[in-house]
């Protein structure tokens, strides 16, 4: 580190390598920085404290990227630019967020080489719409952005078909990628719903896939 870096701090589930489990960076070995939700036990990080443990685990092992995310990690941003100016990592960082804080992203954009939004069908219309605004954002910086949709049982497809609908008119560049949910306990299985939900949806817009969520403990976010 050559320059002095602002003593500022945040709560963090640590910093453990794993393998994306969501968007169009699944099965990606990552780095993920994962800000502490309400039931997680949570470490306090100095950014210096980051900054090093960064640097030790980049020089012992190969990573395709560095994921920031967690329960809202832009509600972290001081913390997160003192902590990418001092780094400065030589692989591209990811952002994986709700999309609750648009407002705020400019500021991380420059660090970024992808912003993900990931829906998970559990809040309001309004929440959907800061996600779409969000992903405008990045599209207007230059960023590279994706929409990670989570659907739960009761999750529409007319709801998902016109949030695809709404990013391909914000962004014609969004990656969108539907996880859909199996049925079936004993043996799950992918309902041909979602082959249908995929003819439907790339006709709206033509990037648009399908992929099963890595599990955990291969699968983190």
């Amino acid at each position: 580190m050559t320059e002095e870096v602002p003593m500022v701090a945040a709560a963090l589930a640590g910093v453990p390598a794993g393998v994306q489990s969501l968007g169009p960076w699944t099965g990606r070995r990552q780095l993920f920085v994962r800000f502490a939700g309400e039931a997680e036990t949570a470490t306090m990080y100095v950014a210096t404290a980051l900054v090093r443990e960064l640097e030790r685990q980049l020089s012992r092992s190969t990573f395709h990227s560095i994921v920031i995310g967690g329960r809202d990690p832009l509600g972290n941003v001081p913390f997160l630019l003192a902590a990418l100016r001092a780094a400065k990592p030589r692989i591209p960082v990811m952002l994986d967020t709700d999309g609750q804080r648009p407002e705020v992203l400019g500021q991380l954009l420059p660090f970024l080489a992808m912003t993900q939004v990931t829906v998970e069908f559990a809040s309001t219309e309004a929440s959907l719409d800061h996600a779409l605004e969000t992903i405008g954002i990045a599209a207007k910086a230059g960023c590279a952005h994706a929409l990670a949709l989570c659907a739960r049982e009761d999750t529409p497809d007319s709801m998902m078909l016109r949030l695809i609908e709404e990013a391909r008119g914000v962004s014609a560049a969004t990656q969108v990628v539907i996880h859909p949910f199996l049925t079936g306990d004993a043996n799950p299985v992918l309902d041909r719903r979602w082959a249908t939900l995929l003819e439907q949806a790339m006709a709206m817009h033509a990037d648009v896939r399908l992929s099963l969520r890595l599990p955990p403990p291969t699968g983190l976010r």
